[in-house]
Formats: C-alpha cells, structure tokens, sequence
C-alpha cells in the first residue's frame, strides 16, 4: 500500500509540474479562437513565422485579413471567415454557364476565376463517343448557354487556380425546373455522394463550392443536355419550397450541411408553415430540433 500511494504521490507532483508548464505556454500562445481585422496586431514576440493572411509591420505579426488565427508550431496564419472557393480535384459543383467560347463555357463557380468546360469533357447528346468537329462547336450553344444550370465535377485545377470541369457521367449534366440557394461553401461538408434523392420527391444535389440546387426527383437519370419540362405537381413544389427554407435555416445558423442533417431538418420542420421557416427564432429552433435527432441517433 506504501508503494502506491508513493507512486500517485509522484504521479500527482508530474501532472502538476505538466498543468504549470502548459500555463506557462499557453500564456506566450496565439488563441487559435481570436478573431482579428487587418490591420490588427496578432503578436509582438519574435520567432514566429508568418504564414496565410498575415504580414511583418516594425517587427509584429499583423494580419491582413479578417478571420480566426491558426497556429501550428510556430506557424501563424488567419484563416479568413468567408472566401472563395477553390476547389479540389474530384469535387461536386453547381454552376452557371456565363460565356459561350471557342471550344468551351465558362461557368461560374463561386470561385476567384471563372471556371472551363471544355466541348471534349462533356458527353454528345446520344451518348456518341468520337473525337470533336467544326459542327460540334457550332453546336455548342443549342448545348448549354447562357443562364444554364449545370451539375459537374473538378476534372483538373490550373496553376493560376482556375477550374477545368467535365460532365462524363449520366448524374452530371444539365439541370432542369428548381431552386439554387448560395451558402458559404465551407459548410457543404464533403462527401461520398453529393446528389441525393429525398422521399419527399425532391432532390437535392450539395455543391462543394456552396451552390445547391434543389429540384423535383427525375424519373430516368438521362443526364446530358436532356432537360424536363414537364409540369411540376404543386405537392412537389411545396416540398422544393420546405427544403430550400430549411437549407437558408440551417446555413444561417452556420450549421454544416449534408444529405442526413437535411432530412431530420425537414421532417421536423412540420410544424410550421413553410413562410413560417424564414423567421429567425424559428430558425434557432428547428436547429436545436435537428441537432437533438442527430444526437439521439448517436447515442
């Protein structure tokens, strides 16, 4: 029995000695949870190096963009609070056609360029697999123009950072009747499949670069430049309507978005109308709602 307690009681004095040193460092440390403005002074000790939205002024890091300053070793860099999307090869995107060139469409992708879809990275109505010609690329705007929805996925990224796209799949292509809602994109959270078809008869495809498109379930998957024009029920309709207020409800709580959280979200938002979504405390409300699901789920 002496010999143990001897051992807590050294045990006891080494996590002492640790907590007092962790004090100590964490006295000299940036809070990685500080939010600063450009401008503002991050630190003022030397041997700090200076990463991502931070500069030197008379010897003190300062930062030049607003954000939460991240450290890592002796790294400071501030991660900004909203930007751009920059993509990575593999991504889910909704965009906007914008421009009609020479061989291919520029779209809009949320991100800092305007993004390419080249005329040989996107399937000829048919299905025909052959090289490119001159009456293709005459063609191109009874394709896609502009003003025109598209569902893609990162072929490759530039070194300027522009995205090239491809539509090489039956699940991209032109999108038809619906609803696109812009969210930050750091909210979309990546995942296997990004198009997901609800039993309310919506789908709902998350796009990496915080474009959403929310749309009735199509019957075939014919993908391409194949559009459905059909009348939409007004069942249906209601239903896009729910979806995308909740989307707005969970996006401005600043809640990560995903097919799961969508789901609970929309099943619990029965109890108001879908106007009613809109209103702020109601908001909060199915947030705390959806989050209760998703713990219940996990315990």
């Amino acid at each position: 029995m002496n010999s143990i307690n001897i051992t807590m009681l050294k045990y006891d004095d080494d996590m002492n000695n640790i907590n007092d040193k962790l004090e100590n460092i964490d006295e000299k440390m940036v809070d990685s949870r500080t939010v600063v403005t450009p401008g503002e002074v991050i630190t003022d000790e030397d041997g700090y190096m200076r990463g991502h939205g931070t500069s030197a002024e008379s010897e003190d890091v300062q930062a030049t963009v607003a954000g939460h300053v991240e450290r890592t070793n002796r790294l400071i860099c501030v991660r900004p609070i909203s930007r751009r999307y920059t993509g990575e090869v593999g991504d889910v995107i909704v965009g906007r056609v914008v421009e009609v060139g020479q061989k291919r469409w520029k779209i809009d992708t949320n991100s800092r360029t305007l993004s390419n879809l080249m005329l040989s990275a996107v399937n000829l109505p048919g299905g025909e697999l052959r090289r490119r010609s001159a009456e293709d690329e005459l063609m191109m705007r009874s394709y896609l123009e502009e003003g025109d929805l598209i569902s893609a996925e990162v072929q490759t990224i530039y070194t300027d950072g522009t995205l090239c796209l491809h539509t090489r799949s039956l699940k991209y292509g032109k999108l038809g009747q619906g609803l696109l809602v812009k969210v930050p994109a750091n909210l979309v959270t990546r995942r296997k499949t990004h198009t997901h078809n609800l039993t309310c008869g919506a789908t709902v495809i998350l796009g990496n670069n915080g474009f959403i498109w929310l749309g009735a379930t199509p019957t075939n998957e014919e993908g391409g430049f194949v559009q459905n024009i059909e009348p939409v029920s007004q069942t249906i309709r209601e239903a896009v309507c729910r979806l995308r207020n909740c989307v707005v409800a969970l996006a401005n709580q600043n809640s990560p978005l995903y097919d799961t959280i969508l789901i609970y979200s929309y099943e619990e938002s029965g109890r108001w109308s879908i106007k009613e979504l809109l209103q702020p405390a109601n908001q909060k409300t199915l947030l705390s709602l959806t989050m209760h699901r998703l713990d219940m789920e996990m315990s």
